[in-house]
């Protein structure tokens, strides 16, 4: 199918309406031999809420923006490249269903679908889009991924002291090598994690002491892949960043 589609008009014209969405604000995507397989809403898990984002799936890349009119206009394009993607499912739990993470070496989240034919679909096209590059490209799969956040609402006290109560005066962050949400006096040092920034960025003093010792590498997480909605505790594991914005705490 992505053969027959890679020369055809029809697929130049459907990668064509996806730039004009993004507008001037958004990078040409139209090259040889890419193919947009698919497109639709997903929820993405984003550090604040959850938000509705306009995914499209190409044989080589997952583009995604804010939806600013519905099939007319999108913003904040953001390109992930699928060479370097792992997808894990996620079970249901409360509203949040259908969903899976997406994961790579400078940024992993979870997404969801509105239904379970979705999810499935979705999965099974990114997994094929991956399995091809890597086929062809004779790589082999990554696996290295940065840590999913967990979600603000997920953590009313620090997760590594458990002590300090988050309040308006005493703000959340998060260890960009776990992904907790911590406090301020338990995240006060950087390390450089090249797959996620040229210059240092926040962890944990956990986690610190980990790379530091050269316990832990600074391309794979200190938890497990698995995401749980109602992650409550700092020993068990897992979600986004603010909506996108790769800056915030």
């Amino acid at each position: 199918m992505v053969d027959r589609l890679t020369n055809s008009e029809a697929n130049a014209r459907r990668i064509s309406v996806v730039e004009g969405c993004f507008g001037t604000a958004g990078q040409p995507l139209a090259i040889p031999g890419r193919v947009l397989i698919g497109e639709g809403v997903l929820t993405k898990l984003c550090r604040k809420k959850p938000k509705a984002r306009q995914f499209f799936l190409f044989n080589d890349i997952l583009v995604y923006g804010n939806i600013v009119i519905q099939k007319k206009k999108y913003n904040k394009q953001h390109i992930i490249p699928l060479e370097n993607v792992t997808i894990d499912s996620i079970l249901d739990e409360g509203d949040l269903r259908n969903g899976w993470l997406i994961k790579t070496p400078t940024k992993s989240f979870a997404v969801y679908a509105a239904t379970a034919t979705e999810k499935s679909e979705w999965m099974n096209h990114i997994h094929k889009c991956v399995s091809d590059l890597i086929s062809k490209g004779g790589k082999t799969p990554s696996n290295e991924h940065a840590a999913v956040w967990v979600p603000d609402s997920e953590a009313t006290v620090c997760m590594r002291c458990t002590k300090v109560k988050f309040t308006p005066m005493s703000r959340r962050h998060h260890c960009r090598k776990c992904g907790f949400v911590v406090c301020g006096l338990c995240s006060e040092k950087k390390f450089l994690l090249p797959n996620q920034s040229s210059k240092p960025v926040r962890v944990c003093d956990f986690c610190h002491e980990l790379l530091s010792s050269g316990e832990l590498t600074a391309g794979y997480p200190t938890r497990s892949d698995s995401y749980s909605p109602a992650v409550k505790s700092p020993i068990n594991n897992v979600s986004d960043d603010e909506d996108d914005d790769d800056s915030s705490d």
